[in-house]
């Protein structure tokens, strides 16, 4: 990429910060052609206002910072796109806070030690990710980005003239998918309807992704539409909009998490326990993931 004209940003963080953590969810999301990733950077195509742009993220060598570079990115873009990044990696947040808020809970302080740098990671695109997680109800992180990455190939704007090497596909606009009937896609009719039902009411500005609002407010508007339920809606709060207190209790990595014994937790008992843990309930989410994925 050294070919590329671009200009420089350094976002500054308060460490520690864990980029495998990072890489790892991003990599296991990947959507190719719009996105690439790689052990120490994170590139991707987006437009704005018209205009196509790229950018790549890698953490800086020198300083607790991350390196924002901006290809064919003029200053607007630039003030409208480097506090998204920082939202995207979370990168406001003084980590002892969540150690901190967790420090009097016997069964998650625990597990906040293990992950010191723990960061939430959202979505660039609040869209992409709520067609997503409508897309991943009740199927593997697996299947669903191989659904996801068909949409973008059959309904992705392919952008001309792009560098060969660089992602040179646009995700799908909210009428691209609205407008299609998404036959043979891979997923149920119900879904199907749910997702054009959602990208719809996105089209037509009867769901606002760009103001700000506390996630009870945002899971409340999503439940509305046909085909969205509390986990769909809460997920959606906490990827898309990394909403600090958004919380799927049903999700069964949650409720299977070895903290809890053998036979896991019930969808009440942890929706209580998760009382406590506001206004930071997706971290909990988080640190149960990770004991999820992680426990022997």
């Amino acid at each position: 990429m050294s070919s590329h004209q671009y200009s420089s940003h350094s976002l500054a963080y308060h460490p520690p910060l864990d980029w495998r953590q990072f890489e790892s969810f991003f990599a296991l999301r990947l959507l190719p052609g719009a996105e690439q990733i790689s052990a120490r950077s994170y590139l991707r195509i987006f437009r704005h206002n018209g205009q196509v742009s790229w950018f790549s993220v890698h953490p800086a060598e020198d300083r607790n910072a991350l390196e924002l570079r901006i290809y064919n990115g003029h200053s607007a873009i630039v003030s409208w796109l480097v506090p998204r990044v920082r939202h995207m990696f979370d990168l406001d947040l003084t980590p002892g806070t969540i150690n901190e808020h967790f420090s009097h809970d016997n069964d998650l302080k625990v597990l906040a030690r293990l992950v010191p740098g723990l960061r939430l990671p959202a979505a660039f695109d609040p869209f992409e990710q709520a067609v997503r997680a409508i897309i991943g109800q009740q199927i593997s992180v697996k299947a669903a980005v191989t659904i996801t990455g068909r949409i973008v190939e059959r309904l992705g704007e392919m952008v001309s003239g792009c560098q060969p090497d660089m992602p040179c596909r646009l995700f799908p606009t909210p009428d691209a998918i609205a407008d299609d009937e998404l036959l043979e896609i891979g997923i149920p009719g119900k879904r199907v309807a749910a997702l054009r039902g959602f990208a719809h009411a996105v089209a037509q500005g009867r769901i606002s992704l760009g103001s700000h609002r506390t996630a009870d407010e945002l899971v409340n508007e999503l439940l509305m539409l046909p085909g969205i339920g509390p986990w769909t809606a809460q997920y959606i709060a906490l990827r898309a909009f990394g909403e600090k207190d958004a919380f799927p209790a049903s999700d069964l990595g949650l409720l299977k998490a070895p903290l809890w014994g053998e036979n896991g937790i019930s969808v009440n008992e942890l929706k209580a326990k998760a009382e406590q843990w506001r206004p930071y309930r997706a971290y909990a989410a988080l640190l149960l993931w990770h004991n999820y994925t992680v426990a022997p």
